[in-house]
């Protein structure tokens, strides 16, 4: 692996950093001083840049009833006068882009393009949401009854948690703030303890929105919190909908509790995903995708490539090509215009990824390259690893785990049908992709038969969705669906609307009753 910053930034030159550009934003965090209930740190070096408060019960309970009192007003709004809302968000976050990309490389590591990115995902989300707030389209079907018409109806629903993570600490708040808020919801966001800033700056953002268009300053609610405060959330019954974004293990305390209530959950959970590689596939392509999904925010999406499904007939030569590209692999500084790969989040993510190498390898695997720390003598705080590829001899239990780190697993098939069902033998179900040039295996693919997974792609890898199209997964993922396509109706509810305007009162099903 290369280095291409050989000297790290110190931890009070980010701290001056993280500063300038959330003041730039407007916002005036309660940062500082020598103790806190949240402790901010940058993956860059591991040092801490500042502590800020914990919300407490009473707190929580202030932005819950705030949200759910703006809503009583908000959900009367005409839905364009609120996209009128998310527009003006949209543009500054156009304004701020730069800004905030630096946040997030300063609390999430990631490389410079991939944050741009993150805050363009933003900026894409509010153009879509614009003109969705025009497009909330009911139906109208056909009476069995003369003199009756029969619609749908959609419905604002109330107020939404948001209950995001670090790994796209911006992204996954505006792929459901600015789609709840044109549906004329409100929201309380809960960020990931490890990403509080750029929380911090975007609220402020959406709160100068609100005062430039007139909007109420209760449509949206920041809550900084820990394990607990995201629990308030869960269990406050005025909170309609609670889209939670995180672990398999979260979704399974979060989705009960929800449901005991009888609210609603939007879950993004795991992602285990894989790539079938066929033997027509174009490898330059193919390496290339591969390369991008495996190792790209250093392991840390819920779309990573993981599992590498390849058959034997170019296995070697591929995963030989693929070596070779993670041997040239810049990691470091992730401000560094040369950094490919950034650091992992924390001590704990390096602990995951060493505890599963030596599983695959006690498993039989041989680790062909990666999985070493890089850069401790610079930042002994810091967590740089190398990206790692695991040659399996069978898709073993520590295989069919997510491991939130760069590891790839390399698995290999002679059938097209062992393929697949390599493919989906894990529990979680959320991106998957092949390379082929045969037309037959990318439609089998794509089938019903095919890959089990929300996502299915054909000569791209697993990582970079669009905000077009409905992102989500299956089976141990969640099930819940955010961005485009018609994933504004959870957001929804649905009303059926029946309209007599005929002077007679005739039973549906014929019934005969007075």
């Amino acid at each position: 692996m290369t280095d291409p910053h050989p000297t790290l930034p110190d931890t009070d030159s980010l701290r001056v950093l993280a500063a300038q550009r959330l003041n730039r934003c407007g916002a005036q965090p309660p940062i500082g001083g020598d103790s806190g209930d949240l402790v901010c740190r940058t993956p860059i070096t591991g040092g801490r840049m500042f502590f800020l408060p914990c919300a407490g019960a009473e707190q929580v309970e202030a932005a819950v009833s705030a949200a759910h009192a703006t809503f009583t007003g908000w959900r009367t709004t005409p839905a364009p006068q609120r996209g009128r809302l998310v527009k003006r968000l949209g543009e500054l976050l156009t304004e701020y882009r730069e800004d905030l990309a630096d946040l997030v490389t300063l609390e999430a590591g990631k490389i410079r393009s991939e944050a741009l990115g993150e805050v363009q995902e933003m900026i894409d989300i509010c153009d879509l949401a614009v003109g969705l707030s025009r497009q909330l389209y009911g139906r109208t079907m056909p009476s069995e009854r003369p003199g009756h018409r029969l619609a749908e109806y959609w419905h604002p629903l109330g107020v939404v948690a948001v209950v995001s993570a670090f790994n796209f600490p911006v992204a996954v708040w505006a792929w459901n703030t600015a789609v709840a808020l044109v549906c004329g919801d409100t929201v309380v966001w809960k960020p990931s303890e490890l990403t509080p800033l750029t929380a911090v700056a975007c609220d402020a953002l959406l709160a100068r929105a609100a005062a430039d268009t007139g909007a109420p300053s209760g449509v949206h609610q920041l809550v900084l919190g820990d394990r607990a405060t995201g629990e308030q959330l869960v269990d406050d019954a005025r909170v309609a909908l609670v889209s939670a974004t995180g672990s398999v293990r979260m979704g399974r305390e979060v989705a009960p509790r929800v449901a005991a209530r009888f609210g609603r959950c939007l879950l993004e959970l795991g992602g285990n995903n894989g790539a079938v590689v066929a033997p027509s596939a174009d490898l330059d392509l193919a390496v290339r995708g591969i390369v991008f999904s495996a190792a790209g925010t250093a392991g840390q999406r819920c779309t990573t490539l993981r599992r590498l499904i390849v058959h034997e007939d170019i296995a070697d030569r591929l995963v030989d090509r693929i070596v070779r590209a993670y041997h040239r692999l810049p990691v470091g500084d992730p401000f560094a215009a040369a950094t490919l790969v950034g650091p992992l989040i924390n001590a704990r993510a390096h602990e995951a990824m060493a505890k599963a190498l030596d599983r695959a390898q006690a498993d039989g695997g041989k680790l062909l390259t990666g999985g070493e720390p890089l850069l401790r003598d610079q930042a002994p705080q810091a967590r740089y690893v190398a990206p790692a590829v695991v040659r399996m001899p069978a898709q073993t239990a520590i295989v069919r785990t997510e491991t939130f780190a760069p590891i790839l697993y390399v698995l290999t098939y002679r059938t097209f049908e062992e393929a697949i069902a390599l493919h989906n033998d894990v529990p979680q179900g959320l991106s998957s992709s092949i390379f082929t040039s045969d037309q037959r295996e990318a439609e089998r693919f794509l089938a019903a038969d095919g890959s089990d997974c929300g996502i299915a792609n054909v000569n791209i890898g697993t990582s970079g969705a669009e905000i077009g199209g409905a992102f989500g997964g299956e089976k141990a993922t969640g099930g819940g669906r955010e961005s485009g396509s018609d994933a504004w109706r959870v957001y929804m509810r649905r009303a059926t609307h029946t309209v007599n305007y005929s002077a007679e009162l005739p039973l549906a099903q014929g019934v005969d009753f007075l």
